[in-house]
């Protein structure tokens, strides 16, 4: 059977921030796909602000490139673990990977997590050495530590023998060469790989259709857009075909609009053949993982496994003193709606209801994948409170188990000690402790997820910023008896409603750490900081200072208080306690206890202390 050796269907996959989205801007630079006149900003693959702001690609998108009559369409993945289920729907419609490693970091758990992927789906690998100009780059020495991870992970004898291309996508610039000075102003070495390597596409298009719904796409007018690869046959605008449903059941319809890829644009198409990569409309409630079929052979192909959610969290609606003041959204149909349209296109998020009016069960696949939600539902508008996040264990064989993650540290020698003794803490087990070289030591843990929940703040300051802290979601084991990993530290917690003073925070900032300045909005039940000691402490941080007819010193005027720690969406969520919320409106992020009344929380702690 022919092949269609116009195409090549790759997936570039890396760690993240190794410049795998920067590459694919070069290479729609560098081909001959834009038009002259168009600018292509940095980045221009990650179009949502969130993954601009964080460096980081979190939705999958597909792009095309033509290099003189031919095209290869790319499928730019994410690195991190929370969007597994994206990377591993992507594999099937693609027939090789650009792996992108850091001539720098070298390989990374979320690189082991990619390729291992494309193992499983057999596909063919080209690797891609980039920041080769970076200084202390060792470019020779990652083509070896990525050639141990091929064998370590299986490969087939002849992946072994895979291309390299040493690169700065940075700079555009690329060489089959690990020497920097061999560099030119080219990506002329990749696009010949690609071709030269990866399979063309078989073209069995006179065959009966077959097309799955890798991935979804969703607007008002036209409602889902399911995207992915013609398998066989051939599609056109108006043929009517049969959709075979997850459940087994099936159900016709007739295709309205098609869009194939080019440069960053959609473009409508009046039909694709085997081996293209395309959008169909036209289906009201497709899923990821149904066969799209020709009505006369209805055969559908095997379906996608989507990795299932490993941590939730309740989304509330918010109820605080100051709801409703600062958002555009804020009733619980508004944020019900929301969550329910985030399903249309997001398949490992899960949102259930929940015994209590105005609140959701939402699951995802991670602190990440949950967090952007909340930020960009805030960011849209949105007022909502979530609690903190909690592993979903399950039954395994009859025994309770609970997500373990795979965890790789890099740290400066003189804080390892440390980061081990807290990872040993958090019931983490080491796997192996390695020095990399300039004084840096390299850790692998393999640890529970539920210790590693609010992990991250605490490693970076054990570590002063210095240490790289990567977690991947690995398995399923037994469950760790008699033991709950939680915030060490009790929260200072307001008792009145008002306005902050520097007076009366100078007064309370001795008890641990301030999380509001003066001049701050607060209410009874909102955290203010974080208790050097175990307990919670109820504190007036509104108070004034007594008016009186002395003149103060000249002591009293300058006396300032210290500077309050930041808290973002992050660092709340990792610091919430099971009785706390974290309340989230476009223009702040509180943290506060579920029961707001001072006298009545402290009747339940001493409920709870008694039941004990």
């Amino acid at each position: 059977m022919a092949n269609r050796e116009d195409i090549r269907n790759i997936a570039i996959i890396a760690h993240v921030d190794h410049g795998k989205t920067t590459l694919v801007n070069e290479l729609l630079k560098q081909s001959d796909t834009l038009d002259s006149r168009k600018e292509l900003g940095d980045r221009a693959m990650d179009t949502n602000d969130i993954e601009k702001e964080r460096g980081i690609t979190i939705l999958s998108k597909n792009t095309a490139v033509k290099v003189g009559d031919k095209q290869i369409n790319i499928l730019d993945t994410p690195g991190h673990a929370d969007f597994g289920g994206e990377v591993e729907r992507i594999m099937g419609m693609v027939d090789g990977v650009l792996l992108v490693v850091d001539a720098f970091e070298g390989t990374m758990p979320q690189t082991r997590f990619v390729l291992k992927k494309a193992f499983e789906q057999n596909l063919t690998p080209i690797v891609v050495v980039n920041k080769v100009d970076r200084p202390g780059a060792r470019p020779e020495e990652v083509v070896d530590e990525v050639l141990d991870l091929f064998i370590e992970l299986g490969a087939d004898e002849e992946d072994l023998d895979f291309p390299v291309i040493f690169a700065s996508a940075m700079n555009g610039t690329s060489s089959l060469s690990p020497d920097v000075a061999d560099q030119e102003h080219t990506m002329t070495p990749v696009f010949d790989k690609v071709f030269e390597t990866i399979p063309a596409p078989v073209d069995n298009s006179d065959e009966p259709l077959q097309f799955q719904v890798a991935m979804l796409d969703y607007n008002d007018f036209v409602g889902r857009i399911g995207i992915g690869r013609v398998k066989r046959g051939t599609i056109k605008i108006g043929d009517n075909v049969e959709v075979l449903k997850l459940d087994g059941t099936s159900q016709s319809f007739r295709v309205t609009k098609l869009s194939g890829f080019i440069g960053l644009d959609q473009v409508e198409i009046e039909e694709a053949k085997a081996g293209d990569l395309i959008a169909v409309s036209g289906m009201e409630d497709i899923s990821v993982g149904e066969t799209v079929a020709d009505p006369a052979h209805p055969e559908a192909l095997p379906i996608l496994r989507i990795d299932e959610p490993t941590l939730q969290m309740t989304f509330r609606q918010n109820d605080s003193p100051f709801a409703g003041k600062e958002g555009k959204f804020v009733t619980a149909r508004q944020i019900e709606d929301r969550l329910r349209r985030e399903l249309h296109t997001d398949v490992s998020l899960r949102v259930e209801d929940t015994d209590q009016a105005g609140a959701w069960l939402v699951s995802g696949r991670g602190e990440l994948h949950l967090s952007i939600l909340i930020e960009t539902m805030r960011r849209e508008g949105f007022e909502l409170q979530a609690s903190r996040p909690q592993v979903i264990y399950r039954d395994i064989d009859g025994v309770q188990s609970e997500p373990y993650e795979s965890v790789q540290i890099d740290t400066p020698d003189e804080y390892a000690s440390t980061v081990i003794d807290s990872l040993n803490q958090r019931k983490g087990e080491m796997e192996n402790m390695e020095s990399v070289g300039n004084g840096q030591t390299r850790l692998t843990y393999m640890a529970p997820s539920r210790g590693l929940i609010g992990y991250a703040t605490e490693f970076m300051s054990a570590t002063r910023g210095y240490g790289i802290f990567n977690h991947t979601y690995a398995e399923y084991r037994p469950v760790v008896r008699n033991w709950e990993p939680g915030r060490r530290n009790g929260a200072l917690v307001s008792i009145n409603q008002g306005t902050t003073s520097n007076y009366a925070i100078m007064g309370v900032e001795d008890r641990g750490q301030m999380f509001v300045g003066a001049g701050v909005e607060v209410y009874e039940g909102m955290i203010v900081g974080m208790n050097a000691r175990d307990n919670d402490i109820s504190v007036n941080v509104t108070k004034l200072k007594p008016q009186s007819n002395v003149r103060s010193s000249n002591k009293d005027q300058t006396a300032s208080i210290k500077t309050p720690r930041v808290m973002n969406l992050e660092a709340s969520l990792e610091f919430l306690n099971d009785d706390e919320y974290v309340e989230v409106t476009p223009e702040n992020v509180r943290i506060r206890k579920a029961i707001l009344n001072t006298a009545e929380r402290e009747k339940a702690a001493k409920r709870r202390k008694a039941s004990k």
